[in-house]
């Protein structure tokens, strides 16, 4: 073979090879994340070919699909829309799909690996194929009545089962109507859309998992007061640090308890159980610094922080700071300050922890997923995440958390006739901008459990007198709306 003949054969060979590796990379490599593109035309038009599985809440569908005379030939309604907008998200042809709508839509699009067989049959049947139904663990009068709860203020409440995991609420507001973003016209979808994003109160926001993390001030004190007793640092009577105020390590910056110049008590010292239910920031400042940063971030991983989770949303991690800290920033860092952040679902993972004994179940959304010929394609996922705390830690934090509502600041949570545990918090967030309000709590009655943390931004628009109270009276209702069922 002469040489031209050699370098044309080689020339077609190189092309072959690279056409080979392109189309495998298309068809194999590429082909969820080209599947997955918004921008992928054909893949949006069959997507709408088939009829979308409902997303229920105990039963009664919150998100379907209606047929429309389009090229998309199914348009997605949302009953109650703000309610649940957190949760159910939005699937619209122009913007891609979001919340429960993303993180489900294998399973809503009839895609998923256990549907795989259903659409053979629906092909040889000439039967229309068709989404499964995914049904959520809420509760809708729970959702309902948290959704009242916080009225107009902006923020979040969540309400979990500490035995099994399983949300009952998930409340986020402000919130937004996803109808409004799956309207036929490509135009108002747009403009909707970009009026949402350009709202300085980001309605698009999930708060209850993600977002801006909050700092969680004083609520944050039951992180710091497990890790103590964890480490056999202290027991609940131990004498703890009382002075007026305390300068921290290093610096000139001065903590006080939250009323400026009182003691946490009488006389020198204070102990676990007064400064949890006083909510004082002295004897946890001076806690944090013996304990260590290393201590306390590794209790706070135990409950979650700075590890990813998905419910199946994707939540944020809370973060516990993992770079170095000096002595007065651990200091801040024991009642909720400094570069501490958390979401709702954190802060309530973290009671559900105490209620349950130390053992943390994991969050979970998803009751169940029925397909369109009622199989039942998954039932409830409920799983440990891990003991966070032994069991005679767990007790401890028990009784503190009881005393600190039914003795101390959490008094607003208080039920009759009802053992309520819980912290509150006021985290501050600068020079002149308003505090961040938090309650995290448990309580039970009979075979119910439910744990709850509540967020309240911008101080909840109320007088710095009435904001002591606001989200622990938040929360007291959403424990009462569990509870009286």
């Amino acid at each position: 073979m002469n040489t031209p003949i050699r370098r044309t054969s080689l020339g077609v060979l190189l092309m072959f090879l690279s056409l080979f590796v392109a189309a495998t990379m298309v068809q194999v490599v590429q082909f969820d994340e080209l599947r997955e593109d918004p921008h992928n035309t054909r893949t949006l038009l069959q997507s709408y070919e088939t009829e979308r599985g409902p997303i229920l809440v105990n039963g009664e569908p919150i998100a379907y699909s209606t047929p429309v005379d389009t090229e998309y030939k199914y348009q997605r309604v949302y009953e109650h829309g703000e309610l649940y907008a957190n949760l159910t998200g939005y699937f619209t042809h122009t913007q891609g799909a979001t919340g429960m709508e993303s993180a489900m839509n294998a399973e809503l699009s009839g895609q998923s690996d256990a549907q795989f067989f259903e659409g053979l049959t629906a092909l040889f049947t000439g039967n229309k194929p068709a989404g499964a139904a995914v049904e959520l663990t809420i509760d809708p009068d729970v959702q309902q009545k948290a959704y009242d709860a916080l009225g107009d203020v902006q923020g979040s409440v969540v309400a979990m089962d500490p035995r099994t995991g399983q949300v009952i609420a998930m409340v986020s507001k402000p919130s937004y109507d996803p109808n409004e973003l799956v309207v036929p016209s490509t135009q108002e979808v747009l403009d909707k859309y970009t009026e949402l994003l350009e709202d300085d109160s980001q309605p698009l926001f999930n708060r209850a998992i993600g977002g801006n993390l909050q700092h969680p001030g004083s609520s944050f004190k039951v992180v710091v007061a497990t890790a103590a007793l964890e480490n056999g640092l202290i027991k609940a009577d131990t004498p703890l640090p009382n002075p007026p105020k305390y300068t921290l390590p290093g610096t000139s910056s001065v903590v006080y308890n939250p009323v400026h110049g009182q003691k946490c008590g009488d006389g020198e010292t204070t102990n676990l159980k007064i400064a949890l239910q006083y909510s004082c920031n002295i004897p946890f400042a001076d806690l944090a610094i013996q304990l260590g940063a290393d201590k306390i971030r590794a209790q706070a991983e135990k409950f979650g922080f700075n590890k990813p989770l998905e419910i199946p949303l994707d939540v944020t991690p809370s973060v516990y700071p993992t770079e170095a800290m000096d002595q007065a920033q651990v200091g801040l860092t024991g009642f909720g300050q400094f570069d501490v952040r958390v979401s709702p679902l954190q802060m309530a993972m973290v009671s559900a922890a105490i209620e349950n004994g130390g053992v943390l179940m994991k969050p979970q959304l998803v009751n169940q997923v029925v397909s369109a010929d009622l199989n039942q394609l998954q039932g409830p996922q409920v799983s440990e995440y891990g003991r966070v705390m032994s069991e005679e830690t767990a007790k401890t934090m028990n009784e503190l958390l009881l005393y600190s509502v039914s003795n101390g600041v959490a008094g607003s949570a208080r039920i009759d006739g009802i053992d309520v545990g819980g912290k509150t918090g006021t985290a501050e967030n600068g020079p002149d901008e308003p505090h961040t309000l938090w309650f995290t709590g448990y309580a039970a009655s009979g075979n119910t459990h439910v744990a709850v943390a509540v967020m309240v931004e911008k101080g909840g628009g109320v007088d710095s007198a009435s904001q002591d109270v606001l989200a622990a009276t938040i929360g007291q209702q959403v424990l009462k709306a569990v509870l009286e069922q």
